[in-house]
């Protein structure tokens, strides 16, 4: 009940916050239709009397007040549904809109990297479309709250004992609760599964692993796969719905019966001469009322604990990005370095797992020096450029500029002072000068901008190789969109990385993963000439990740990392006179070329 109340609250809270004269208006509408059909029973009682008395004047004036409260009542009830449909869209496009910033608006990625977030995601996708039946459901329970106290009273009038009948709803709502809470538990259960199959049936129907799945033979298999991923789910779900149904009709043949007996119980009264003829029309006309009361109400249980779990999830994902708590910065940026950074005993470990990914790191980033981190997968690399981005913050230790611990900066002027590209880049689908120049918003819209910054990465040639130029529009999601190969789309993110000209750091996290050894090694030297720049003006640090030893023997200095720790240090030259593990890497690498 208290997820019900809660999830309650945030949806109309919504619909306030959104618009308070059309939530007034919704809720006015949908009581007024609610309480106008109990009153339809007490007119029909009316009518009847009279109609057996021979009152036919008092029998014409029934028979209009019931035919105004019909009519009244499918009024306001229509006029409600166009009232809360806007609200529940309105309320849709809000909670898109903070889906987006509780994805993106936190200073870490720790929940984009936790399994149970994926989950919890993946279910409130698929549910969220929920939500705008649940506003409808939660009005029509304010409406059906009325309707039920009216029938109540009305109830008592003609036979004190038919109070019972509402109570008899009790059987087929706990029931229905039940049912839904082993509903809910199999849907969760179920999540991973069909995301994976999800996630099957986009590489089965996208452009981009069509080659690989027809040169390997994977049709078939990627189909058996998702098939049976798809029918784990959909059996486990199948059986639970079957035994809620049963369970359900159980709790429903309770009130049939109740029904039967209080309808019985007036037309005795009646035959006594306890009552009038028209107290057996009234009974029947409440006592259907209170059926389809029942029903509906059984609907609104399903619905609003349905509901209840989406708000449930949704506040979830909220309190966990909340959850990420930093220092208060207390520091200014500083606009240049002059010493450099420093890993000062960093220690961290991922979030939920008890893996150390550095054990006591002790690094040093001289200010306007090029350093290259290498090593094989898995080893550690990337985690340094997440704690130096702050991502992610060390659990141990600190990392400093020129002696102040970069938490004390804030964190969104020390990341306008970053230039990244990463292996993983995103692919933007706009205009191709605005696909590079988000690199830096200032310059978004200026082509020199965005020129310069594509020749540093040595990208200036997809100018001319695109049909509009930089005005060209990029992705399939567009009718005349210009789809790119994935060289291309790195190209455009490696100019995105070099918009911003003046740096602190510039972080280069294998962001040529696309491109041949070759073209990464001329790159590189394009990327080691800016780093001097930059550092000659700023002090800025250029870090390189790479696989690939080659490329980045020319810069100042290298560390070579594995199982979590920095095994070796120092230029390429000193590297391979100490004759250890990064020579012995050099060596393997190189003799693949010769």
């Amino acid at each position: 009940m208290r997820e019900v109340i809660l999830g309650a609250r945030t949806l109309l809270g919504l619909a306030w916050r959104n618009n308070k004269p059309k939530t007034v208006l919704a809720v006015g509408l949908m009581l007024g239709a609610y309480a106008s059909a109990p009153l339809v029973g007490l007119s029909l009682k009316q009518l009847t009397d009279y109609a057996l008395k021979g009152n036919a004047t008092g029998a014409a004036i029934a028979g209009a007040v019931t035919a105004l409260l019909v009519i009244f009542g499918l009024t306001l009830g229509h006029f409600a549904h166009i009232s809360y449909f806007e609200l529940a869209d309105t309320n849709m496009l809000e909670i898109d809109s903070d889906l987006i910033l509780l994805a993106n608006g936190s200073p870490g990625i720790e929940h984009q990297e936790r399994a149970d977030y994926t989950d919890r995601l993946t279910i409130l996708r698929e549910e969220l479309f929920q939500l705008q039946a649940s506003l409808e459901a939660l009005l029509t329970a304010f409406g059906l709250t009325v309707a039920m106290i009216e029938t109540g009273i009305l109830l008592a009038f003609v036979n004190p004992l038919l109070l019972f009948l509402p109570l008899l709803s009790l059987p087929p709502l706990l029931t229905g609760r039940w049912a839904q809470n082993r509903l809910d538990r199999a849907r969760d259960a179920s999540a991973g599964e069909i995301r994976l199959s999800r996630h099957l049936f986009r590489q089965a129907t996208s452009a981009g692993p069509a080659k690989e799945l027809r040169l390997f033979g994977l049709q078939t298999e990627l189909r058996r796969r998702h098939l049976e991923l798809w029918e784990n789910a959909t059996k486990r779900l199948w059986r639970i719905h079957r035994s809620n149904t049963v369970v359900r009709a159980l709790g429903q043949l309770v009130f049939s019966v109740g029904y039967v007996a209080s309808v019985l119980l007036v037309v005795q009264g009646v035959i006594r001469h306890r009552g009038q003829p028209g107290d057996v029309v009234l009974a029947i006309t409440l006592a259907a009322q209170v059926n389809t009361q029942v029903s509906i109400g059984l609907g609104l249980v399903y619905n609003l604990q349905g509901m209840a779990k989406i708000i449930g999830r949704y506040h979830w994902l909220k309190q966990l990005v909340a959850g990420d708590q930093r220092i208060q910065p207390d520091r200014p940026t500083p606009s240049r370095a002059t010493e450099g950074l420093v890993f000062d005993n960093v220690t961290f470990r991922y979030p939920g797992t008890d893996s150390v990914v550095l054990g006591g790191a002790n690094l040093e980033f001289p200010a306007g020096s090029t350093v290259a981190i290498v090593g094989e997968n898995g080893a550690g690399k990337t985690t340094l450029v997440k704690l130096l981005c702050r991502f992610y913050e060390p659990q141990e230790g600190r990392i400093l500029l020129d002696g102040v611990d970069i938490r004390r900066f804030d964190i969104g002027e020390w990341r306008e002072r970053i230039a990244s590209g990463f292996q993983d880049f995103a692919r933007f689908e706009l205009i191709a000068q605005q696909t590079v120049g988000v690199g830096d918003l200032p310059n978004l819209d200026s082509a020199p901008a965005v020129e310069g910054a594509l020749e540093r990465a040595h990208a200036e040639d997809m100018i001319g190789r695109l049909d509009q130029g930089l005005s060209t529009q990029l992705g399939k999601s567009y009718a005349e969109g210009t789809e790119l190969s994935g060289g291309q789309w790195q190209k455009l993110a490696l100019g995105r990385a070099m918009m911003r000209e003046q740096p602190l750091l510039l972080v280069l996290d294998e962001p040529t993963s696309a491109l041949d050894a070759q073209a990464e090694h001329e790159l590189f030297e394009r990327y080691a000439e800016n780093a001097k720049r930059v550092g000659a003006a700023t002090g800025a640090i250029t870090l390189f990740v790479s696989h690939r030893f080659s490329t980045v023997r020319m810069a100042d200095l290298i560390l070579v990392v594995a199982d979590g720790k920095v095994k070796e240090s120092g230029s390429h030259a000193e590297l391979m006179r100490l004759g250890g593990l990064y020579a012995e890497l050099y060596e393997l690498q190189a003799s693949a070329y010769r």
